[in-house]
């Protein structure tokens, strides 16, 4: 197997994801690749034009500005050790297949993940991202196996064991 052209990883922005961002990092500078970074914003419905109070539109463009601007600042953190780095914000409801979206659409060669983000109720509601993202993916996936946190403010845990699908 060749080395990856290109390594995607996922950020949602906790702990868990930024810990699977570093390796992926890693990764990328051990073996000469590019790295995408991605986030996916929640697509907000469209409500009745009567309710005014609440404007989507514009909530749903700041959180993807938002998300822009922090993907960006941590690929230019990222691009001062020598990275090639890219960063890519979708807009979708089911996060797991935005994510394989953006990784076909790439030509990724491999995914970088972590097993907790920021899931919560979330994650009984909709499944695991990560679990999605094994099953159906194209190209090889790591995942880096991390305990939940139970206090998303204390410092990032590190992985405590490694897991390669494919």
């Amino acid at each position: 197997m060749m080395p990856p052209k290109l390594i995607l990883s996922p950020i949602d922005f906790s702990n868990h994801s930024d810990e699977a961002v570093k390796i992926a990092a890693d990764l990328a500078s051990r073996l000469g690749s590019e790295l995408c970074l991605v986030h996916v914003v929640p697509m907000l419905p469209r409500l009745p034009s009567a309710s005014t109070i609440f404007h989507e539109a514009e909530y749903e463009q700041e959180l993807h500005n938002d998300a822009d601007q922090r993907l960006r600042q941590m690929a230019l953190n990222l691009s001062q050790s020598g990275l090639v780095v890219k960063t890519v914000v979708g807009t979708a409801n089911d996060t797991g297949m935005e994510v394989l979206r953006i990784a076909d659409h790439n030509n990724a060669d491999l995914i970088v993940i972590a097993t907790h983000g920021m899931t919560g109720w979330h994650k009984l509601a909709f499944g695991s991202v990560t679990e999605k993202v094994v099953r159906l993916a194209t190209c090889p996936v790591l995942v880096l196996r991390v305990q939940p946190d139970t206090n998303s403010h204390e410092a990032p845990e590190k992985p405590d064991s490694v897991t390669a699908s494919r």
